[in-house]
């Protein structure tokens, strides 16, 4: 009896904490257009039982057995509560997954532990949407729908609402982007343009990776494990409350990763050691008021081949306020200050130069402020302004430069979307981004969205949207060699490169064990980026906007339930990208260096509640052939078939042991780069960890 009352009293602040009303005196709306309404609203339907849940309890999924089972946040959610996650990306407000009219895909911090991932790179591997390369032991290639180059420049990642985009090269230097694992709350991954609501750079996709609050992350936290590539992970986390509605956590951690290989299985120099620490504060400020301070530090130094280490370090401070206004709207506003520091060391003979260090510091400040409110029945209404200001201050290696040296930018930028229901289920949404930059001037990226909603959680939807690329400091401003003859330089001609998207989807509940999501895509480029040559003299080369072209594709993703106990997860991705010079153009490069991505993609994911407290999580992927640039020839990565494992036991409900197999099929493959006896390969990995909560 007492072990009852004790589990039904665990059971009540649980569900209480996660904002579950078990009274029954909240009626449940009396028809379909109502729930509707609510959904895409951001408000959680209610059930015929009273309970205010998008979805049902947890289900338990671990098999039976005398051991203690996991905690209740460690289990999987069912396929009906995954439609059910709340959503931020396509919409900026809450808004169920079934409901959002976009190819999206969701990586719950689940998903996340139980994938055996040690970084944000190695997580989004789940996501069938994107293509994920590893370059090297510590960096990576990562696009949705193409153009996944050296310099992939067309997806926009955001970190708790902080962008995380450089204007060096307007993309994302994947070594210095981390979260601790263990308080991330999930991942949404968009492949389409975004830019009616984020802006630049969000022109084939968007990932948004949100952490926990500090009051779903209370108590201690630790783990420690190492292995062959992942040479030591360690990292520890506490959560306390610093009154009756304000929370903290603070934490700390640090990895070392091991050298890659060549080809003929002698190492690379490229193993790397990254500390990173932070804290958050959450705090209930009143009647439907929230504020959010919290911040980051990372260093770290990579090891380069033939020449000396270069360092990557930074941190960022970002405070958010949300309150519920009178008249029912909502308003937030938030401020983030960050700063990155590089180090980038080169070796000697690139472009006939002496080694030397090139070094960047960047300071970002942005402001965003963003109020949403329902002026009519089943009408929502989102608006929202922005500043941000970038400094950016570079020193010349003998082999890359820039002029100017410092340049400071201002971003202006204004959105609208409003959401109108234009008949039962049928769902219009309307919007657009205006943007000023320095560069290019005012950019306007609108988009179009229709979704139709049928029985039992079945979606279908299509989109047309404008986006756009605005030119980076290398598309502008670089100098190669930065003494001399230029061999490369910017054009401060250089303009946006611009994508018109057609998308068209479907998302549902097939069956009661299985959820699936298809879409297709099409889209057409203009002002894609070039290499010119002078005329006359050849040299110098500089870049321009002589690329037109079309990508189309497909995405499937299936979610089955074979069991309570086991989930499989299978997925393809089919892109066809066709880039052309334009009339009167040219590229030096033969269209080659703008794409480098495979056609054919194939995941399957397995994952199993086994006897006893054991976990089996399997991840198989097959990557076609990658076509890239190799000295304006057409170069290839082989396609190759890798898995990985992750084998997990539960001492307790507070200590938790894997081992994990990462590449298991190869002792080493390349996924990234021109062929080539320096082409970095990646080593299998097998490394154990050891967890402890309480």
């Amino acid at each position: 009896m007492q072990s009852s009352a004790k589990l039904r009293s665990l059971l009540v602040v649980w569900l209480g904490m996660n904002g579950i009303c078990l009274g029954a005196n909240e009626p449940a709306p009396t028809n379909e257009t109502e729930q509707f309404k609510n959904r895409v609203q951001g408000e959680p339907a209610a059930s015929s039982t009273g309970i205010s849940f998008a979805g049902k309890l947890p289900e338990k999924t671990f098999a039976e057995a005398p051991l203690a089972t996991p905690p209740l946040d460690l289990r999987r959610l069912s396929l009906e509560e995954l439609l059910s996650i709340q959503v931020t990306s396509v919409s900026r407000s809450p808004v169920a997954l079934a409901d959002t009219p976009a190819a999206l895909q969701v990586i719950t911090d689940r998903d996340a532990r139980r994938s055996g991932a040690t970084s944000i790179p190695e997580v989004l591997r789940l996501a069938n949407n994107l293509n994920v390369a590893q370059k090297n032991a510590y960096d990576w290639g990562i696009s949705a729908r193409g153009f996944n180059t050296d310099l992939a420049n067309k997806l926009l990642v955001l970190i708790d609402g902080r962008s995380v985009y450089t204007p060096l090269f307007s993309g994302v230097r994947w070594d210095a982007q981390d979260v601790f694992l263990e308080d991330l709350q999930r991942i949404e991954v968009v492949s389409g343009p975004g830019g009616s609501l984020w802006g630049t750079n969000a022109v084939n996709g968007v990932i948004n990776i949100t952490t926990k609050s500090a009051k779903d992350t209370q108590g201690s936290y630790g783990e420690f494990g190492g292995g062959n590539q992942v040479k030591l992970l360690s990292g520890v986390r506490y959560g306390g409350q610093l009154g009756p509605n304000t929370f903290f956590r603070i934490y700390g951690k640090y990895t070392e990763r091991s050298e890659e290989a060549y080809a003929s299985g002698a190492r690379v120099t490229d193993d790397s050691r990254m500390t990173q620490g932070g804290f958050r504060m959450d705090s209930q400020t009143g009647a439907g008021g929230q504020l959010t301070l919290q911040g980051d530090y990372y260093d770290g130094i990579k090891s380069t081949p033939q020449a000396n280490d270069s360092r990557i370090g930074g941190g960022n401070l970002l405070g958010r306020w949300s309150q519920v206004l009178s008249n029912g709207s909502d308003a937030s506003l938030q401020f983030y200050y960050d700063r990155t520091y590089l180090r980038k060391a080169f070796p000697s003979g690139i472009l006939g130069s002496a080694a030397g260090l090139f070094t960047e510091n960047l300071d970002t400040y942005d402001l965003d402020f963003q109020q949403k409110y329902g002026y009519a029945e089943n009408r929502i209404f989102v608006w929202g302004l922005g500043y941000r200001l970038t400094d950016d201050q570079t020193k010349d290696a003998p082999s890359l430069g820039f002029d100017p040296r410092s340049l400071r930018q201002n971003l202006f930028s204004g959105f609208a979307q409003g959401q109108f229901l234009l008949a039962e289920r049928l769902l219009l949404t309307v919007g657009t981004k205006l943007e000023h930059n320095d560069y290019t001037g005012f950019e306007i990226e609108p988009s179009i969205r229709l979704q139709k909603e049928f029985e039992n959680n079945q979606m279908a939807w299509t989109a047309v949207s404008r986006a756009v690329r605005t030119p980076s400091r290398i598309d502008r401003d670089i100098l190669q060699p930065s003494q001399g003859q230029t061999i490369l330089g910017g054009n401060k001609n250089f303009q946006s490169e611009n994508v018109i998207a057609y998308e068209a989807g479907y998302r549902g509940e097939i069956g009661s064990r299985l959820i699936g999501s298809i879409s297709v895509f099409y889209n057409s480029y203009t002002d894609i980026r070039s290499l010119s040559q002078t005329s006359g003299t050849f040299l110098p080369l500089f870049f321009a906007n002589d690329l037109k072209g079309e990508t189309h594709g497909v995405e499937l993703a299936f979610n089955t339930d074979l069991a309570k106990w086991w989930r499989l997860n299978v997925s393809y991705t089919l892109l066809r990208p066709h880039l052309h010079v334009r009339a009167g153009g040219s590229d030096f490069n033969n269209t080659l260096n703008e794409t480098s991505d495979p056609q054919n993609q194939v995941a399957l994911s397995s994952s199993m509640d086994l006897p006893r407290g054991f976990e089996l999580d399997a991840q198989l992927r097959w990557i076609d052939t990658l076509y890239n640039n190799n000295d304006g020839k057409l170069g290839t990565v082989p396609s190759y078939t890798e898995l990985n494992l992750r084998l997990g036991y539960h001492f307790s409900e507070q200590i938790e042991f894997s081992l994990v197999g990462q590449n298991l099929l190869h002792d080493h493959h390349p996924e990234f780069g021109a062929p080539g006896a320096d082409r970095v390969e990646i080593r299998r990995s097998i490394f154990a960890k050891v967890a402890f909560r309480y």
